[in-house]
């Protein structure tokens, strides 16, 4: 059966690119007759509010979604609350130790930053780790508990991730030069975000993973974690960005396009999904 997901963050209220996005998954569940899970990504615990999750509930149910699984219906994978997770999250970071596919390592982003040689990747905002700050093979391997440091995972140098995208195509990023080491568990005692999307898109059967075109490059991390763990990995839709006037690409920021400021304006779901941008700003 066909298992698709909405996955917001609750560190602002959803825009219209967000309410574009999952919309189209909630389309694609609908239309293969399968089933959407709603999930919470609350692990920002300096970010994220209580109440930007209670308004992305309103306001998705407001466009007219429907879930079968979630944090307001239940479901056999709760708890459907990221930050609730973290012993199952735990777990998965048990089983890449034992792989040896990841590694401690306490350099600062300064640390990073001043060992460059290379500009950032021109697909993403976070600097490529130098290979140069790895540690030695095996470093970490009788540690038992991940916390206290952040944990990154090895990446293959050279090697070229490809994969399918059913909206974008064929994709492909190379190990090492459009991305390197990243973050798998972060010093505060919780997953960084790649390897709880791969955990819980796992545990909870998701067989589409439909997102913003912004997190291509996320999937080819991505892919390396299901390789490491022995998981079969789901199909890959990365939707259009919605973007401002200037060609911006929208952020939870973005003033006047929030669902909630455009709900208070008046609009009705239909248009929220359909209106150009141009003309809801107008």
């Amino acid at each position: 059966m066909y298992r698709g997901r909405l996955a917001p963050t609750p560190t602002g209220y959803l825009h219209l690119g967000h309410a574009r996005t999952f919309a189209l998954a909630a389309q694609r569940a609908q239309a293969a007759q399968g089933q959407l899970i709603y999930r919470t990504e609350d692990l920002d615990a300096e970010r994220c509010r209580p109440e930007f999750a209670v308004a992305a509930l309103e306001d998705l149910r407001w466009l007219g979604l429907l879930w079968h699984e979630g944090p307001d219906v239940d479901g056999p994978h709760a708890p459907y609350t990221q930050s609730q997770r973290r012993g199952y999250f735990l777990k998965v970071w048990e089983l890449l130790h034992a792989a040896g596919c990841i590694y401690p390592c306490d350099k600062s982003r300064q640390d990073v930053a001043r060992a460059l040689t290379a500009p950032h990747a021109e697909h993403d905002a976070e600097p490529i780790f130098p290979p140069s700050l790895r540690p030695p093979l095996g470093q970490g391997r009788d540690v038992t508990q991940p916390d206290g440091t952040n944990w990154r995972f090895r990446v293959p140098d050279g090697e070229t991730i490809h994969f399918e995208d059913r909206l974008q195509g064929p994709q492909a990023f190379v190990a090492g030069k459009d991305f390197g080491d990243f973050l798998v568990w972060r010093k505060d005692g919780f997953p960084a975000y790649e390897l709880a999307v791969v955990a819980d898109d796992h545990a909870m059967g998701i067989t589409e993973v439909v997102r913003g075109a912004d997190l291509l490059l996320s999937t080819a991390r991505q892919i390396l974690l299901y390789r490491a763990l022995g998981w079969p990995e789901p199909h890959w839709a990365h939707a259009p960005l919605v973007v401002d006037a200037q060609g911006r690409r929208l952020a939870k920021r973005t003033a006047g396009l929030s669902i909630r400021e455009l709900r208070a304006q008046g609009r009705t779901p239909v248009e929220v999904l359909t209106v150009p941008v141009g003309t809801l700003l107008g």
